[in-house]
């Protein structure tokens, strides 16, 4: 699976991993010293995030369910918790500076490619 932004017509990660069941969602992103360039973790049924115990800053994107991005989170640093998004419906945890590189932003429409 690939996320491309039909917005902004780039893509926003080429390798996708999905969290779905408790303990993968829970875990996240966790005991990882990296996250590979083009590599995306999406977490279902996600309202908000938390970066306690990473070891490196991670972009964030918070998705509604028309797929819409409805916050960005730039280089969230370990050991923060994001805000609460009543709309969010997933959340794509991304390595820094994908966003910028995507110019990614509130609102541009989102693709799930099979």
């Amino acid at each position: 699976m690939r996320i491309k932004n039909l917005t902004r017509n780039t893509i926003v990660a080429e390798k996708v991993e999905i969290a779905e069941d408790f303990f993968p969602r829970t875990r996240g992103l966790l005991g990882r010293d990296k996250i590979d360039e083009g590599f995306a973790l999406i977490i279902t049924r996600c309202k908000q995030i938390h970066t306690f115990f990473m070891r490196f800053p991670i972009d964030v994107l918070f998705v509604d369910r028309g797929n819409r991005v409805i916050k960005t989170i730039s280089a969230m640093p370990p050991s923060r918790i994001s805000g609460f998004f009543w709309d969010s419906h997933l959340v794509i945890e991304l390595s820094a500076g994908v966003i910028k590189a995507t110019q990614t932003q509130s609102q541009d429409l989102l693709f799930f490619e099979l």
